[in-house]
C-alpha cells in the first residue's frame, strides 16, 4: 500500500498538468528550426550527440591564413571568429592598417560556395580581450582602444567584408570619416556573408561605459546580434541575455558560444532549448565543446549530453 501511494504521488509530481502541457505544446508549435554549430571537432561532436552540424566555428588571429583553407575546413556553413592577438588596436583597424587581410577575407568569402558567418572581435566588453576599452579595474586603455574606435573598426570590417564597387565602398567609408580602401573587393551580399556583432550580455568590468551597447556600431553595420553564455559554478547570466535579445528587435540573434563550464548541469541545456524555442529571432546555436577532455566537453557530462540529444538536436534544420 505504501509503495502504491508513493507511486501515485510521483506520478502527480512528474506528470505535467493541463496548463503545463498547453504551454509546452504551444512552445513546440512556435518552434522555428535553428542552425546548430560547434567549436571543436565536428565529426566527434556529431557522433557524440547525433547532431548534424551545419556551422563549423573556429577563432583565428588577424592575419592567419590562407583564409580559403580555413573556411574550407569548417564544413557546410563556416563561422570565422576573429581576434587581434595583440597585433592591431581598434584604431589601427579603423584606419585601414589591417586592410590587406580584410581584402583576402572578402575574396575568400566570394569564392566559398555557401554563406559564411564572420564574427569579429567578440566579447569586446570583456577585459580579457586586448580590444576591450577597459582593463579589469575599469581603467580606460586609451583612445586607440576606446568604444568610439571600436565602433569605427567594426563598421570598416563590415563594409570591406561585404565589399562591392570601389566607388561605393569608399563612399561608405568617407561617410564614416574613415580612409579609403585600396584594392578590388568582391560584392558579398547578405545571402553570402553575415557579420556577427557579439558582446557579452553584461560588461566585465560591469560599468556603464563598458556596456554591450557602448560598442554597437549601428544597425547598418550588424547583420546578426549574438551573445556568449556559459554556466559557471551553476550560474548563467540569463537576465543579461534577455536584455541583449530585446535591445535589437530588428536583428536575428545567435548564441555563438555556450557550454557548461566544468559541471554536468542538464538544466542549463534545458533552458537553452526553451530559449531557442520561445524566441523567434534565434538563428543559430553554436556549442563550445573545445578539445576532448576540456571543461566544456559534453563527453564528460553524461546528463547534459542526454539533455542535448533530447532537446537541442531536434531544433536543427
Amino acid at each position: 500500500m505504501r509503495r502504491l501511494l508513493l507511486v501515485a504521488l510521483l506520478v502527480l509530481l512528474v506528470s505535467p498538468g493541463p496548463a503545463t502541457a498547453r504551454v509546452e505544446a504551444a512552445a513546440r508549435a512556435e518552434a522555428r528550426p535553428v542552425l546548430l554549430g560547434v567549436l571543436g571537432g565536428r565529426e566527434r561532436f556529431d557522433g557524440l550527440t547525433g547532431q548534424r552540424t551545419q556551422v563549423g566555428h573556429v577563432i583565428a588571429a588577424w592575419g592567419q591564413g590562407p583564409v580559403t583553407r580555413i573556411l574550407g575546413s569548417l564544413g557546410e556553413l563556416p563561422m570565422l571568429g576573429i581576434n587581434t592577438d595583440g597585433r592591431l588596436t581598434p584604431r589601427d583597424i579603423a584606419l585601414g592598417r589591417g586592410d590587406s587581410w580584410l581584402l583576402e577575407l572578402n575574396a575568400a568569402i566570394a569564392a566559398h560556395p555557401r554563406r559564411v558567418y564572420v564574427r569579429p572581435l567578440a566579447e569586446m566588453n570583456g577585459h580579457w580581450n586586448d580590444y576591450c576599452a577597459f582593463d579589469r579595474s575599469g581603467r580606460p586603455r586609451g583612445a586607440a582602444y576606446s568604444t568610439a574606435s571600436f565602433k569605427k573598426a567594426f563598421a570598416r570590417i563590415h563594409v570591406l567584408v561585404h565589399g562591392g564597387p570601389a566607388a561605393a565602398v569608399n563612399e561608405r567609408l568617407r561617410r564614416l570619416g574613415l580612409p579609403p580602401v585600396r584594392g578590388a573587393l568582391a560584392a558579398n551580399g547578405p545571402a553570402k556573408v553575415r557579420v556577427v556583432w557579439n558582446p557579452q550580455g553584461y560588461g566585465s568590468p560591469n560599468i556603464p561605459g563598458n556596456s554591450a551597447h557602448a560598442y554597437y556600431p549601428g544597425d547598418a553595420y550588424v547583420d546578426v546580434v549574438a551573445n556568449d553564455l556559459y554556466n559557471i559554478r551553476g550560474k548563467a547570466e540569463w537576465a543579461a541575455n534577455e536584455r541583449l535579445y530585446a535591445a535589437y528587435p530588428s536583428k536575428p540573434y545567435a548564441i555563438a558560444e555556450w557550454a557548461n563550464w566544468g559541471i554536468d548541469d542538464p538544466s542549463f541545456v534545458e533552458r537553452m532549448a526553451a530559449f531557442a524555442r520561445t524566441h523567434r529571432r534565434v538563428e543559430l546555436l553554436a556549442y563550445y565543446n573545445g578539445r576532448p577532455g576540456s571543461p566544456w566537453d559534453l563527453a564528460r557530462q553524461p546528463r547534459s549530453l542526454a539533455a542535448y540529444r533530447r532537446l537541442i538536436v531536434p531544433l536543427g534544420r
